[in-house]
């Protein structure tokens, strides 16, 4: 059919139901009423001679041709969303902007109490919404706009996503005060090997290197204690004589509010590398650069190669 002949306004309807699946989810995102999102469907089923989506009780599912059409609408829509985005402006004093982030809970502890303050200073009505970065739908989310910026060591999103390098750090062997490893000379390989170790899975991230690195030795960790994630580490630690392997950030934090602390690991493990990663569709958005730079200017370590860049 011809361009010419379609509402577009039908299109963002069309594009909102893929997204939200309930007809009363999108009434509330575009500000209309459930019979006027129900009608705009109606039409634009007429014009384009499909059902498109068909109600089940897990909500409105898209047909073949609405699958086929979800990209190609998405991308024109992000497209004129850019260049509208060009000319708009953001003053971060008096914005009541919601941005949406990704990360670890290493890094909710790293990132969130510094970025809060330096917002409480600059953008009091700017809010913050913090999602998981395991989730399955990431990049799904970033590039639909329901993810605004992702932040840590996140391997899947080395390519097809705009990347800045914020800093690199080494992995550390994490124990408490009185443990009898923090006394000795030197932290050997065999007693690392040979302790009892809490393994931190941290699944979506590239944390979980610290048996392929043993294993190129030949040697295995004894592990006592498997976890999810980092959030309950320094408790864990600071009442028994496991040890763990973790980001030097992460320890920083912990050591203290624990009575922990570190040594340096007796064996080669490659640094991580900490970038904040952003989808192309917000890449010249006003508000979304005033909060990259509000993050390199936090977090990042001035390096030379800590440019933005599409990879």
């Amino acid at each position: 059919m011809e361009l010419a002949r379609l509402d577009l306004n039908l299109l963002l309807v069309f594009h909102h139901l893929l997204r939200e699946k309930r007809v009363s989810a999108v009434a509330t995102v575009l500000g209309m009423s459930q019979p006027a999102v129900s009608s705009a469907l109606g039409r634009l089923r007429s014009s384009l001679g499909d059902a498109l989506f068909l109600r089940t009780q897990r909500g409105m599912v898209p047909t073949p041709y609405a699958l086929q059409l979800a990209e190609p609408v998405a991308l024109a829509l992000d497209a004129l969303q850019q260049a509208l985005n060009v000319r708009a402006s953001f003053d971060a004093a008096t914005s009541q902007r919601n941005f949406t982030l990704a990360m670890t809970d290493v890094g909710e502890m790293y990132f969130l109490p510094v970025l809060m303050d330096a917002l409480a200073q600059a953008a009091p009505g700017v809010t913050l919404n913090v999602v998981a970065v395991t989730g399955a739908s990431l990049k799904d989310d970033m590039a639909s706009g329901r993810t605004d910026l992702a932040l840590g060591l996140l391997p899947q999103l080395q390519a097809g996503f705009y990347q800045q390098a914020l800093f690199r750090q080494p992995y550390v062997c994490l124990m408490r005060q009185s443990h009898p490893l923090a006394s000795a000379p030197t932290l050997g390989l065999a007693d690392f090997a040979q302790a009892s170790h809490v393994r931190v899975i941290a699944a979506g991230t590239g944390h979980g290197r610290v048996d392929e690195a043993l294993e190129r030795q030949g040697l295995q960790r004894r592990i006592r204690l498997t976890v999810p994630h980092f959030v309950a580490l320094g408790d864990v630690l600071g009442h028994s004589d496991l040890i763990a392997t973790v980001p030097e950030r992460f320890a920083q934090r912990v050591t203290r509010p624990f009575g922990l602390t570190t040594r340096p690991l007796p064996l080669g493990l490659d640094d991580s590398a900490i970038h904040q990663f952003w989808h192309a569709r917000l890449h010249q958005d006003p508000g979304h650069q005033w909060l990259r730079q509000q993050v390199n200017q936090h977090f990042g370590d001035g390096a030379r190669d800590n440019a933005e860049q599409l990879v």
